[in-house]
């Protein structure tokens, strides 16, 4: 049922887009370090069910700086950009 103000419709939306952003972050998992992955996965909670977890608790489980969980994740993110990119060619 689409709302007035949008709010429901909108929402359905988000969540359509989540998954199929998810779907593509799983199918290029392949091109990422073990730790990579463990910090992608964990940031964004892609595991079923999973959670989201901050830089800091990632950074504590990995026993590592969050400045550095903070690098990964930036790293991993231009990684993944650069595979979709090159998908959409």
């Amino acid at each position: 049922m689409i709302d007035i103000l949008g709010t429901e419709t909108d929402d359905v939306a988000d969540k359509v887009q989540l998954r199929i952003e998810k779907r593509k972050i799983y199918k290029n998992l392949d091109i990422l370090d073990d730790r990579e992955k463990e910090v992608v996965i964990g940031r964004f909670g892609l595991v079923h069910g999973g959670d989201k977890r901050t830089q800091r608790k990632i950074a504590k489980e990995l026993g590592i700086s969050r400045s550095y969980v903070s690098r990964i994740e930036k790293r991993t993110l231009m990684k993944l950009y650069h595979e979709f990119y090159k998908a959409k060619r």
